[in-house]
């Protein structure tokens, strides 16, 4: 088949409708030959993490605006998995407790730009992978990068993120790349007072100048497709449709066996979809106003209505490409010896004042994430409703390549893939400590913790006297009724047992 060029592509799409594009196939290494991914008798394992993606506003999920369809189809022929939690409200905590099988208060990254323990260098997904396996690791996240870069040692292709940016204003990772993470810091703390978006060390302002003239050019580009502007954050500049073609290409090339690990920014704010998306939910939707507790920011209802519709565009365009994705694999004959596993970090919320994810809570909206993953040649769906978490993913790595379980995994193996069945009291959950110095005992922090319906919330260390909410999901699962006071003997039992858990989790910073 012809070639088409990005920029050609791009430009000629707003001329197709939409539902009727025939999207091009990269073409693979070597045409009528064997596929490199069909060609190992063990699987390959591919993860597909979107950021920021919460299972609250999928309509796999059962969200009433149809913002996942292609997600949808792909679960047709999938596991899902509807009771799956975050270990975290933002990306360190909760991509950490994905690549290590522990919680936030084992593995320490815990604030902002995070690093997990040292002794998790060695023990995390890509470590923890047989010998054999071919490991590639791409994030567009800079938080992301910077715990890929801990766990480079095990990683065959360590891919930069602005391999696949249009522009960035990161300055480090060139000149002390061995030491990114120090050099990061430098130039977020020292020069920019410790804002996120980092600033250039050395000749800063000839390098902003240059990004920025860069940044203009492109823009003006490709102002048609995106109206709102090219997909970025901070300093990055990118294409999710350039990242999606990379991937395709690794997976239908790469050695064999492979673990893949690839983490897209979208839907993460600022919400920039490609035109065709902008306005698909302007259906005059108002979602039920819930109260405002602890943590509320204050922000108008009808502020934060707007602001979900315009996630939910991105949403529909991240879906959008993902089934592009997985529409080119499936005909490449990849699901047929592929663990293809579809989930995120953390979640987004646009309630009880509260717009973002950055904040002291941790409702359903930032912790109720999305896991689905296809088995090689699976062709059924299959519903699990058993209370799981992000920290399950690793012990079932284990699993899935005949290795046995690390007893320092707070995870288990998930049901369906070789797992025992969860036991009824099972406790899974989720923590907010920013704010709490890395290596000291949790003292200011808000823990979730998840007993099959039943969820608690702690907060503590924000004011004289911890507050507590309790939901029943079961009944209520927009956590509109805090059932905390009325449920008396339950609530002591629960409050007991996360005050003892986390006590116990905080022995070892009280030089107990």
């Amino acid at each position: 088949m012809t070639k088409i060029n990005r920029r050609t592509f791009l430009k000629l799409l707003p001329t197709v409708p939409f539902a009727k594009v025939a999207w091009p196939a990269v073409e693979t290494a070597v045409n009528n030959t064997i596929n490199p991914a069909q060609s190992s008798d063990q699987p390959n394992i591919l993860f597909l993490v979107f950021d920021t993606l919460t299972a609250q506003h999928m309509s796999l999920y059962g969200y009433n605006r149809e913002t996942t369809p292609h997600m949808a189809r792909f679960a047709e022929k999938s596991t899902v998995f509807h009771k799956h939690v975050a270990g975290g409200n933002f990306t360190s905590p909760g991509t950490s407790t994905l690549m290590t099988g522990t919680y936030p208060w084992t593995h320490r990254a815990i604030q902002l730009h995070g690093l997990v323990h040292n002794e998790f260098v060695q023990k995390n997904i890509f470590s923890q992978m047989p010998d054999n396996y071919h490991t590639v690791a791409y994030t567009h996240n800079l938080l992301v990068m910077s715990l890929l870069h801990q766990f480079r040692g095990d990683l065959d292709l360590f891919k930069k993120t602005r391999e696949l940016c249009l522009s960035d204003g990161q300055f480090s990772d060139r000149l002390f790349f061995d030491d990114y993470t120090h050099a990061f810091w430098a130039e977020t703390t020292a020069l920019q007072g410790g804002a996120t978006p980092p600033g250039a060390l050395f000749l800063s302002l000839l390098d902003r100048f240059a990004n920025f003239a860069e940044t203009r050019g492109f823009e003006q580009e490709l102002a048609e497709l995106y109206p709102r502007g090219v997909p970025n954050l901070h300093t990055l500049s990118f294409l999710l449709e350039d990242a999606i073609d990379w991937i395709e290409e690794q997976v239908v090339t790469m050695p064999q066996p492979f673990m893949g690990y690839f983490h897209l920014l979208p839907p993460h704010e600022p919400y920039t979809p490609r035109a065709e998306f902008i306005d698909i939910f302007t259906d005059g939707w108002q979602p039920t106003e819930k109260p405002k507790l602890f943590g509320s920011q204050h922000m108008p209802q009808a502020a934060l209505n707007r602001e979900r519709r315009l996630y939910d565009e991105f949403i529909a365009f991240t879906d959008a490409e993902f089934g592009r994705l997985m529409d080119n694999l499936e005909q490449q004959g990849v699901f047929e010896n592929t663990y293809i596993v579809l989930t995120s970090d953390h979640g987004e919320l646009f309630e009880r004042g509260i717009r973002g994810h950055v904040t002291l809570t941790l409702y359903e909206g930032l912790n109720h994430l999305p896991l689905v993953i296809h088995k090689p040649g699976q062709q059924s769906r299959e519903d699990v409703f058993q209370r799981t978490t992000a920290a399950d993913i690793l012990p079932t790595l284990m699993q899935l390549t005949g290795q046995s379980v690390p007893d320092w995994c707070e995870g288990a193996v998930l049901p369906t893939f070789g797992g025992a069945e969860a036991p009824e009291d099972r406790f899974v959950y989720a923590v907010e400590a920013k704010s709490n110095p890395k290596y000291a005992a949790l003292t200011e922090a808000t823990v979730a913790m998840y007993q099959d319906d039943m969820k608690l919330i702690r907060y503590f260390g924000y004011t004289d006297d911890d507050k507590y909410e309790l939901y029943n999901l079961k009944d209520d699962p927009e956590e509109l009724n805090n059932i905390y006071e009325s449920e008396k003997g339950l609530t002591d039992d629960l409050t007991t047992a996360l005050k003892d858990k986390i006590f116990a989790e905080n022995a070892p910073y009280r030089g107990e």
